[in-house]
């Protein structure tokens, strides 16, 4: 991709960044000749209709948001299967970058940030946009110090029939809102979720939920509670950890109304009289329930002068009404029988007991009569109502014998199957023989997963079908080739694929240092993330070998020498060509000299030499050279330098007497030769031989004193005390 333009207009320079979906490169715009971030979708995905739609939706959201802490999007389009968003280009770092590298922040310092994240997403929800992956991996830093919230990748629009579909929840697990995990509707609370959970890594240097597999982390943002800020770092101000709290209530009534409203809160939180304020505390009330209070009836009456008995209220229609006067005692009217008053008894006129203990006796000897009259009906009732409970009794009895007993259906999920049956056998049902079979990531293969009747009474006998777990699902490995092994450790995570379960190998290939050659599963096979090891390979670079020494070597020598190194030497990469070296050997190599290292595979090119050239001269001039001493042996070396090259040795001897030597020359229009003749390793002549375009008329009886009369005298006197 490096070095491609895209559109006819974007050069690409090199990668910054990338993720699970796209590849981010920075590139020039060449009409505009500005730097841009160009996103371009990952090759396996460009023709996967769900992963363009996305892809095209983030150019869509974006796009419509126009904000100083929000990436601007520039452009959108296609290069044969490239698709690429044009973005602007942000010089800095991301803020996962900074958190691994010092936090915890200051709390100036994260609250700078955290204010213009919030006003980002404050415009992005005034434009019905919510963003639904705020993470520190979207945010940028500029090198000004200025927040940019980018990648709107799974944004939608709250006009949308459904934000968050049953089964389809996208986002990062360790950042979601309860509502986003649960995949239910999700809207702006849901952004300040995360951004509560951004801010509580900023000023504490770790996340607050933790978990073994992307399902764990999402159920303890619906169930478990976070340790508090103050308590992991207690430099963290009151009133700081007081807004992280508020952000990060599940119940998204709780949390703040808008981003604005956070913002807001955020400005002031540092002021010195927020500093030390009270704890941030929810109370979760119960609702009242109506309780029924049992009717109070009064419980004292008096009862004639000073006197007081336990006497019943009387009902009435609207309640309970006050007692009645007493049924004796008093001076007036009503009396038992009319006494002590007109119309008392036999229609005298009664005086008044003198002796109140004769009354007591009277009344009690009048109840026992009144209560006597009962006795017999009563004891016949009991009798009546036994016998009949006795019947009753009898005729459950009988038909209990006569029908299956209830039985409570034991809870069978999680046992083996073999145990599952032989507990439901055990408590009088029966257990189908058939047996279904589901996948299942909690369980393992062969533990029952669901059973037909559960938690309720059946009769015995009753029938029970078992499922069992056949294992996780199966999923198809994404093809990983290209990505960095960071990327794809993450897409690895997000299916189940734990660190423990996976496996680097290093090895030399073409592609880039650091990336993912090949993958096992391989790609679009399917595994199980929850239990198969992965193993990734990993690119080394090419192998590199040293480039062997051709020069000098015939043309087979040359090959052999190239394949036993690795590389390759194409027919249309060996040139033949007019040199001044002998004919078919080579003279020149490309693209390394001997000894430089190269990568194995690299294309090779070689020259061969064809024959001198058109205009060489080819002469043999002939010395004459005598022994430093007459009669006594010496040794005679002869230099040549003309076109074929410089202190060419072509004569090494021992002579004792004065001798000629013919020396051979190759001379061409721009170097002619010269000869240089030691005797006994001392200096002893020189000749300088021109080009003349032909043959030089030489007789071998020329004298070496001074060679042919047209070349001057010689350029120095035997005997010369010169090191070769």
């Amino acid at each position: 991709m490096i070095g491609r333009t895209l559109g006819g207009r974007y050069e690409v320079i090199e990668r910054v960044g990338g993720g699970g979906m796209a590849l981010v490169y920075k590139a020039r715009d060449l009409l505009l000749d500005r730097f841009v971030a160009l996103k371009v979708l990952r090759p396996q995905f460009a023709h996967d209709e769900e992963f363009v739609r996305r892809f095209r939706r983030e150019a869509r959201s974006a796009a419509s948001l126009s904000h100083p802490n929000i990436v601007g999007i520039y452009d959108v389009g296609q290069d044969g299967d490239d698709h690429y968003i044009v973005m602007e280009y942000v010089e800095g770092r991301t803020l996962n970058d900074l958190i691994r590298e010092r936090a915890p922040f200051q709390p100036e310092e994260a609250v700078h940030i955290a204010v213009q994240i919030c006003e980002a997403l404050e415009h992005a929800h005034q434009n019905q946009i919510i963003h639904r992956d705020i993470k520190p991996h979207n945010i940028l830093i500029g090198k000004n110090g200025r927040v940019k919230v980018t990648d709107f990748g799974i944004a939608r629009a709250v006009t949308a029939a459904t934000i968050t579909q049953t089964g389809s929840v996208v986002g990062s697990v360790h950042y979601f809102s309860p509502e986003h995990a649960k995949g239910v509707a999700t809207g702006e609370k849901s952004d300040i979720y995360s951004l509560g959970i951004v801010l509580y890594q900023m000023v504490t240097g770790r996340l607050p939920f933790l978990g073994e597999s992307p399902i764990s982390v999402a159920l303890k943002h619906l169930q478990e509670p976070f340790e508090a800020p103050r308590r992991v770092n207690p430099l963290i101000p009151q009133s700081l950890e007081n807004i992280i709290v508020r952000a990060m209530r599940k119940d998204p009534r709780e949390r703040y109304q808008s981003a604005r409203e956070m913002r807001e809160d955020l400005e002031t939180c540092l002021r010195p009289d927020r500093l030390h304020e009270a704890p941030l505390e929810f109370v979760d009330e119960e609702a009242e329930t109506t309780r029924v209070m049992p009717a109070i009836r009064p419980a004292m009456a008096a009862v004639g002068a000073g006197r007081e008995a336990y006497v019943p209220a009387r009902p009435s229609r609207s309640g309970w009404s006050e007692p009645e006067e007493p049924a004796y005692g008093g001076d007036g009217p009503g009396g038992r029988n009319g006494r002590n008053g007109p119309g008392g008894r036999n229609g005298r006129s009664v005086p008044p007991a003198a002796n109140p203990e004769e009354d007591f006796a009277e009344e009690e000897e009048y109840e026992e009569r009144r209560r006597g009259r009962w006795i017999v009906p009563a004891a016949l009732t009991v009798i009546a109502l036994a016998m009949i409970g006795a019947l009753v009794w009898g005729v459950m009895e009988l038909r209990q014998q006569l029908t299956p007993r209830d039985i409570q259906v034991p809870d069978v999920i999680g046992k083996p199957l073999d145990e599952a049956r032989a507990i439901l056998t055990e408590a009088g049902l029966q257990v189908d023989e058939q047996v279904d079979e589901r996948p299942s990531d909690e369980f393992e293969e062969g533990i029952v997963i669901d059973q037909s009747k559960r938690g309720i009474a059946v009769k015995e006998g009753s029938l029970i079908r078992l499922t069992v777990s056949s294992g996780p699902e199966p999923v198809v490995m994404p093809d990983l080739q290209g990505m960095t092994v960071e990327e794809a450790k993450e897409v690895l995570a997000s299916l189940g694929v734990t660190e423990d379960r996976l496996v680097l190998t290093e090895r030399h290939a073409s592609s880039e240092p650091g990336t993912v050659v090949e993958s096992r599963p391989a790609a679009r096979e399917t595994f199980q993330p929850k239990k198969d090891t992965v193993a990734l390979y990993v690119s080394l670079g090419p192998e590199e070998v040293a480039m062997p020494s051709l020069v000098g070597s015939t043309l087979e020598e040359a090959r052999k020498k190239i394949e036993q190194a690795g590389l390759v030497l194409p027919e249309q990469n060996i040139f033949v060509e007019p040199s001044f070296g002998p004919k078919g050997i080579v003279f020149k190599q490309f693209p390394a000299e001997a000894g430089e290292k190269v990568a194995v595979g690299t294309e090779v090119q070689i020259w061969v030499s064809g024959g001198f050239p058109e205009n060489t001269v080819q002469t043999d001039y002939p010395v004459t050279v005598s022994p430093a001493e007459e009669g006594t042996p010496s040794v005679v070396r002869i230099l040549v330098s003309d076109a074929m090259g410089d202190n060419r040795e072509v004569e090494n001897r021992r002579i004792s007497a004065k001798t000629t030597f013919w020396v051979p020359l190759v001379l061409s229009p721009d170097r002619g030769g010269q000869i240089v003749i030691y005797v006994d390793s001392r200096f002893y002549d020189s000749y300088e031989v021109p080009y003349s375009g032909q043959p030089a008329g030489i007789s071998p009886s020329a004298e070496s004193s001074g060679g042919p009369a047209s070349d001057g005298p010689p350029s120095g006197e035997p005997g010369e005390d010169t090191n070769p």
